[in-house]
């Protein structure tokens, strides 16, 4: 390792990275894995089955406990996602919650537009799940993603303020550069012959 290379020291080896639908905690996850050598696992992939059905709890715990097990014994794990009601203390030891905290205006740009994108390639996602672009329509949040992110950026916004008054080790990102310079700030993997 180079003098002006990031130490490895001390850097966090269990993140969870919270955010509002369409505020980028998978995109970033998955840098963070690149980046570090972390483990992703994304809580949208455990908790979510075929034909959008949501896995029975404690099926997806089970999930949850094997994968951060399995990551434990390596190099450490990066989980994007809330389901805090499903989740309930499995993440309680993370060394660093991130959470995203983007302006409305970026959110629901975002949102959108990835929901355009997934309706219009059918690409699927976790067990064949694919998003429709008929789901823009609905008028119920828990079937309209783009209206559930809108709904519940406020409420993720005051969570994350009772977070970080409990103590927690939260680092809360409120611009795109931010989240950047934070990316950046991590320590890169160190590869077999370094």
């Amino acid at each position: 390792m180079t003098d002006d290379e990031p130490s490895s020291a001390g850097a966090p080896r269990r993140i969870r990275i919270h955010g509002t639908s369409g505020s980028g905690k998978t995109t970033l996850a998955r840098q963070v894995a690149a980046r570090t050598g972390l483990v992703r696992i994304e809580l949208d992939e455990v908790f979510w089955d075929v034909g959008w059905q949501q896995k029975h709890p404690d099926a997806g715990r089970a999930i949850l406990r094997a994968r951060l097990a399995a990551a434990e014994d390596g190099p450490g794990w990066v989980v994007d996602g809330n389901w805090q009601s499903k989740v309930l203390d499995l993440l309680d030891d993370a060394d660093t919650i991130v959470c995203l905290d983007l302006p409305r205006r970026t959110v629901m740009r975002r949102i959108v537009t990835r929901t355009v994108t997934r309706g219009i390639t059918r690409r699927p996602l976790w067990h064949g799940n694919r998003e429709s672009l008929t789901n823009l329509v609905r008028r119920e949040p828990e079937d309209n993603i783009v209206l559930w992110s809108w709904r519940t950026w406020a409420g993720n916004r005051a969570r994350w303020d009772a977070l970080e008054s409990s103590g927690a080790p939260v680092v809360r990102l409120r611009t795109p550069r931010e989240v950047r310079a934070w990316l950046a700030s991590l320590p890169t993997r160190r590869t077999p012959t370094d």
